[in-house]
């Protein structure tokens, strides 16, 4: 079980990450603004929700991987920016492919978002239930001497569940339009609040955000030149765990990783050994305007 020491399991104010709130935390952010932009008493009026929204703002969006903070300053970082300026890739996320690296950035990594990182990476289960899983969490967060409550954990799984599970025709203001769950990972199994996770090809995830994340998980690992298709499919962090994807479908895009870095990655599967070598280093993050077709080129940041 890969757990490190860095673990976060509150900053989101019980509420899931909305479909607007990046968009909104980009315009008043600009290139770089102080963290009480999302704290400071007219955050009210500067993004049109209670103060503690404006703080899960924040929270969701160094989560995201478009923006981060360092010395008390929040700036959108190069992705970010290229995503959502107003001539961006998608400033109003209206494409699969920005909500897979929102998701990929949020669960591929555990300092943030702890619970989805363990949810994703660490349960082996593909059917939970909250109990279960607030009691499997809790006993890790005992052994490694972490401190959280039950009673945090327990507030955390259920804003985890609200972010991705799809809740029927309902339109309160609670549920209004929690971005994650149009990936569709995780759904309702049956009475009793049992969930499961929803494993398959993922036909909406483009094969430059597959790329990008497996350039992510690479660096990671250690940036070894070769990778096993094992690694890529069932390591904690990896593609294949992050996705929900099947062996199959891991393969299957594996197999096109040269089409998609230009020869930079090359699949081998050669005496039973299926892996991936690096023939030259490639910006993986280069890669993702492929996944906007009508959006025209990258930009980088200003």
């Amino acid at each position: 079980m890969k757990l490190d020491s860095k673990v976060q399991f509150a900053g989101h104010e019980t509420f899931p990450l909305r479909l607007l709130w990046l968009k909104k935390a980009y315009d008043a952010v600009g290139a770089e603004a102080p963290i009480g932009t999302f704290q400071e008493h007219d955050a009210i009026a500067r993004f049109g929700v209670g103060r503690n929204m404006a703080v899960s703002m924040r929270y969701w969006a160094t989560a995201s991987g478009f923006f981060e903070e360092a010395d008390r300053i929040i700036r959108p970082t190069v992705l970010g920016h290229a995503i959502l300026a107003d001539d961006g890739l998608d400033p109003f996320l209206e494409q699969a492919a920005t909500i897979w690296l929102v998701h990929w950035h949020i669960a591929s990594s555990q300092g943030r978002a702890t619970t989805t990182y363990y949810a994703f990476n660490v349960l082996n289960a593909i059917e939970f239930d909250p109990a279960t899983l607030l009691d499997e969490l809790f006993g890790v967060v005992s052994v490694r001497g972490w401190r959280a409550t039950r009673g945090t954990l327990k507030r955390d799984i259920e804003v985890f569940l609200r972010s991705y599970v799809r809740r029927g025709e309902t339109f309160s203001e609670d549920a209004a339009e929690p971005l994650l769950a149009e990936l569709a990972l995780i759904r309702e199994a049956r009475l009793g609040g049992w969930y499961e996770f929803v494993r398959g090809p993922k036909p909406t995830l483009h094969d430059a955000v597959f790329a990008y994340a497996l350039g992510s998980f690479w660096e990671r690992s250690g940036g070894a030149t070769t990778m096993t298709a094992e690694q890529i499919c069932y390591s904690p962090g990896s593609p294949g765990r992050v996705f929900k994807l099947d062996e199959d479908s891991v393969i299957t895009r594996l197999m096109r990783i040269d089409d998609v870095t230009e020869g930079a990655w090359q699949w081998v599967d050669t005496a039973g050994l299926r892996q991936i070598q690096r023939k030259y280093e490639v910006d993986t993050t280069a890669l993702i305007p492929a996944a906007y077709p009508r959006r025209g080129s990258w930009r980088s940041a200003a």
